[in-house]
């Protein structure tokens, strides 16, 4: 245990060095870090919501609108089925969580409930006379709702990763409500204006009775529906699409901010799956010189004129974006619709400055607690204790520079855990010598007190780090926002404490044993 191989000193030297380097960022103003060239270490600590400031949002899910979705879909194949049976009938719509419909032929009343009930076997059909009506089960309501929620945390994570955004806080909250924190947010109205949008759109062909005004009379199969921009009258004008829709964006594969060739506007690119790009190529195709409307949730945003059949899959949206609303725009489009509208229940803004007092008190308390230690191991263990010493500095640059490559994220807890590291990185030093004073009590040399008090301390040293260390893993895998933050720099400060105790410490120690030969050991 006392030789130490060349390529095992060239390791341990090789790992200090680079702990160094990559933590020394962290010591510098962040404008002098990023100015840095890209080969050399750059990256900072990244710094949670308590620590950095940040924008925190408790958000509910309508998830009534996610059941009224799956009711009128089961409206509009009830409608479906009744006219391929050629049964007739009347008032078909959504009553509450039900759909209903009126048999007008008494004789066809069976027939008709065979067929909607074979539409969905998640559903429970009951006649009243001549209606039959349809529910969901609760199981199926449970499941639709779960998933509903599911999705939208996904969603609402795939957004907040498009805007560059570092390590947020997004999690589930009750049946309907989502928790989200986003540390470092420079604008968060931004922030709420892309999370708060549904995002769905859909293509419809323009109703021929469009350049009408008569808004009270809509024709069947068609509706109203508000454009963009305001008319002359400054109110948003209206335009008559066919309910239909003709290609939906659940086809969209991609969609890119760009500048329109001719007149030089922001524009938003789109490209569609095969199957999109197939039902957008015949949709076109069928209908040349026609208005075709681009809805974005419940909103017209451009009705161009289909001049030619677009048969690539892809196509652009302009609407009088600026460039930043085409970048938005395309953001949503990509990560998705949410499947139900989301409202903002609680918001609060964090200041940086409240993040500062936390660093500074952390600060102080990492100081002062490394004192203290360095201080009881010179005390208590001589030479050998300013060997522990200079690998507990180590030790922290250790961890600086793991959090940094890491790019994980440090938060308040995660402060006391880098602070807890401090006092248990000492912990396998304090172990070893021990051992090794036990052994020179019993008549060993130096050397051969040594070699016995690194080999016989080294089973416990390994048992005590790795049960913390599968907590540590535990705690972040079952953990959340400032738990998983605690959980990383102590599992981190485990792994670098154990390398500098065991091999920066004994190298120590065996390049001055080597030297000196000591007839007695200093401690």
């Amino acid at each position: 245990m006392v030789y130490f191989a060349k390529w095992k000193v060239i390791f341990v030297i090789a790992v200090c060095v680079l702990g160094v380097a990559f933590s020394s960022p962290n010591f510098v103003a962040k404008n002098i870090a990023e100015g840095l060239p890209d080969w050399l270490p750059h990256k900072q600590v990244s710094l949670g919501l308590d620590l950095q400031g940040g924008s925190h949002l408790l958000l509910e899910v309508d998830l009534s609108a996610v059941v009224k979705e799956h009711l009128d879909s089961t409206v509009d194949a009830m409608r479906a089925e009744l006219r391929k049976a050629r049964i007739r009938y009347g008032g078909l719509g959504v009553e509450g969580e039900t759909a209903k419909v009126t048999i007008r032929k008494p004789e066809q009343l069976e027939q008709a409930r065979n067929l909607l009930r074979a539409l969905d076997p998640d559903t429970n059909t009951e006649v009243t006379g001549n209606t039959i009506r349809i529910n969901y089960t609760e199981r199926a309501l449970t499941e639709r709702r779960n998933s509903a929620l599911q999705q939208s945390l996904e969603i609402i994570r795939r957004r907040i990763d498009e805007t560059g955004v570092r390590e947020p806080t997004i999690q589930r909250q009750g049946d309907d409500r989502i928790l989200l924190q986003v540390p470092g947010v420079e604008d968060p109205e931004r922030l709420k204006r892309l999370i708060g949008k549904t995002a769905k759109m859909t293509f419809h062909l323009v109703h021929p009775q469009s350049g009408g005004r008569n808004y009270a009379r809509t024709p069947p199969g068609a509706r109203w529906l508000p454009e963009q921009e305001l008319g002359p009258d400054g109110q948003p004008a209206k335009i008559l699409i066919r309910k239909r829709t003709m290609v939906s964006g659940e086809d969209l594969v991609d969609a890119q901010p760009s500048t329109d060739g001719r007149t030089n506007e922001p524009v938003v690119v789109f490209r569609f799956n095969s199957r999109g790009g197939k039902k957008f190529g015949d949709t076109t195709s069928k209908n040349v010189n026609q208005p075709f409307a681009i809805v974005l949730d419940g909103t017209v945003i451009s009705a161009p004129v289909i001049r030619e059949p677009i048969l690539g899959g892809s196509g652009q949206i302009s609407g009088n974006f600026s460039f930043r609303e085409a970048t938005d725009l395309a953001l949503l489009l990509r990560a998705g619709a949410l499947p139900a509208p989301l409202t903002i229940l609680e918001e609060r803004t964090v200041g940086p400055g409240l993040g500062q007092d936390s660093i500074s008190a952390g600060k102080i308390a990492s100081i002062v607690g490394m004192v203290l230690v360095v201080v009881f191991m010179a005390i208590a263990y001589g030479r050998f204790g300013l060997y522990a010493d200079v690998a507990l500095i180590a030790n922290m640059f250790l961890i600086l520079g793991g959090l940094s490559i890491l790019q994980a994220t440090l938060t308040l807890p995660g402060i006391a855990g880098i602070v807890l590291t401090i006092g248990m990185a000492v912990d396998a030093n304090v172990l070893v010598f021990e051992r090794i004073r036990e052994e020179v009590r019993q008549g060993r040399t130096p050397i051969s007190a040594i070699d016995a008090g690194y080999s016989r301390a080294l089973t416990t040293i390994i048992d005590a780090n790795v049960t913390t260390l599968i907590a540590a893993v535990l705690l972040y895998i079952f953990g959340s926002g400032p738990i998983r933050g605690f959980a990383v720099t102590l599992a981190i400060g485990i792994v670098t404490s154990m390398f500098t105790a065991i091999m920066l410490t004994r190298l120590l120690v065996v390049t001055w044993l080597r030297r000196t030969k000591p007839a007695q050991l200093p401690l």
